[in-house]
């Protein structure tokens, strides 16, 4: 094991991570993994309470999913998608359209998160060009937003940390506030304000809609920006506002998609149509990379011509429609289904609440919020004002390594503790982590305090 850990150091550099902080916390040595539990080289045991970075649905080492991987294995490993197509890729193309918004009917395969916003973002620019409306080049996103970390999806981000140093290289967008309740831009309290935090939106697509190709948004959960979530009713007014403008409204459902909200998808809760909706993390629950960029016929139709024409998509990626990809992703909508996965989870939102809300007696967390499984405590050093911490002082960290010797995985963004639950969790283990975790921020609390 430790010789693992030393080449690991040695060689790899880990994701988000200052690897220096490494030095003092080793990287955890994962040797494998059964429902909500990740077990080390030492025989220790972790709650996934993050679902391995919002990915895992099912839990880990579901069997289904796994034979289906193997079944597709002895076919077909891969094979390219242009020109070419396999059983997997279109029964889950057609699996997809049954199950989004009705107006959903192509499919455009990916392999992440990143890759199937910077579709959606391609999209929406060729076909303002290939309709016409050259103009139209421009995007906007809220502040405090997360679409990946490619060129393109930073340049739609609103999360400074992140994309600082990369300004240079990033295409100039429009951003409004977040709908950030807790905090928020507008200075109206929770509850009381007319989602005024909007119309700034509205005020720049009244003035220059002309030369804006698209909004994107993460419905209810802005997820990196610190797992904020906000009014359906936002989204709903988002949609209209663009619908009014001829804007295209871009939902990236990467992380909120296949169950994390209560419902398959949060653009079900806000009853919306959008014009394209990014998918990955969940559709496989986690087993492979895989992602998908869902839109209308109005849209595709904009490409469909003669070649000539020069309207073709010219985008792709080696690994879309990976044929492993989609049997798992079938597989993973197969369980839906058969095991009842939002009914089961959805007997259990309710008590997740409840026991989130007891966090909130506790003098380091100034707000709670939850939407399904989702749930977040935001740390700050006084709750009459909600001043936070400061940055050095590194609340959030504090949790997290205390969170590992209670056998739980508290990964903060930032100072925002967060679980991300996968939905099979059962209702011992979620009253396990409760309890734990309450452990956890009582000892960070006396230390703070």
């Amino acid at each position: 094991m430790e010789e693992l850990i030393l080449k690991d150091l040695r060689h790899i550099w880990h994701p988000y991570t200052q690897m220096k902080d490494l030095e003092e916390e080793p990287p955890v040595l994962i040797t494998h993994a059964e429902g909500v539990k990740l077990y080390d080289a030492s025989g220790n045991f972790y709650y996934d309470t993050i679902s391995s970075w919002w990915c895992n649905v099912h839990g880990h080492n579901h069997p289904r999913i796994k034979e289906a991987i193997k079944r597709q294995l002895d076919e077909l490993e891969h094979v390219l998608l242009a020109g070419f197509t396999h059983k997997p890729a279109v029964l889950l193309a057609e699996k997809l359209v049954s199950i989004t918004p009705e107006n959903l009917v192509r499919v455009f395969y990916s392999d992440n998160g990143s890759t199937s916003v910077e579709a959606a973002l391609k999209m929406s620019f060729q076909y303002w060009r290939n309709t016409g409306r050259s103009r139209k080049t421009k995007f906007v996103h809220p502040r405090n937003s997360y679409h990946g970390d490619t060129i393109g999806a930073m340049s739609v981000g609103g999360i400074e940390l992140y994309r600082e140093i990369f300004s240079p290289l990033l295409f100039p967008t429009f951003e409004i506030p977040s709908p950030y309740c807790y905090r928020c831009p507008a200075g109206k309290e929770r509850g009381k304000c007319d989602i005024d935090c909007l119309k700034p939106l509205e005020e720049l697509l009244r003035e220059r809609s002309e030369e804006i190709a698209a909004f994107i948004l993460e419905p209810l959960v802005q997820a990196s920006g610190g797992m904020i979530i906000y009014p359906a009713e936002y989204v709903r007014r988002a949609a209209e506002i663009c619908r009014r403008y001829e804007v295209h409204l871009i939902l990236d459902e990467v992380a909120t998609g296949f169950g994390r909200t209560g419902r398959m998808f949060a653009c079900e809760i806000a009853e919306v149509k959008p014009d394209f909706l990014c998918l990955s993390k969940g559709i496989t629950s986690g087993y492979l990379p895989f992602a998908a960029t869902l839109t209308t016929e109005e849209i595709f139709r904009a490409f469909y011509a003669d070649y000539a024409e020069r309207k073709t998509f010219f985008h792709g990626h080696t690994y879309t429609g990976n044929p492993l990809g989609a049997a798992a992703a079938l597989a993973s909508l197969e369980v839906f289904e058969e095991e009842r996965v939002l009914e089961r989870a959805g007997e259990l939102i309710p008590l997740f609440h409840k026991r989130l809300e007891e966090f909130g007696k506790l003098g380091i967390v100034g707000d709670v919020r939850c939407i399904g499984l989702i749930g977040a405590l935001e740390l700050v050093r006084d709750k009459s004002t909600k001043e936070p911490f400061p940055f050095e002082e590194r609340a959030g960290w504090r949790v997290y390594r205390k969170g590992l010797r209670r056998n739980l995985i508290l990964r903060p963004l930032g100072d925002v503790i967060y679980f991300f639950l996968p939905l099979c969790i059962k209702r011992e283990e979620l009253e396990d982590i409760m309890e734990r975790a309450f452990a956890v921020l009582s000892e960070v609390e006396r230390e703070l305090c």
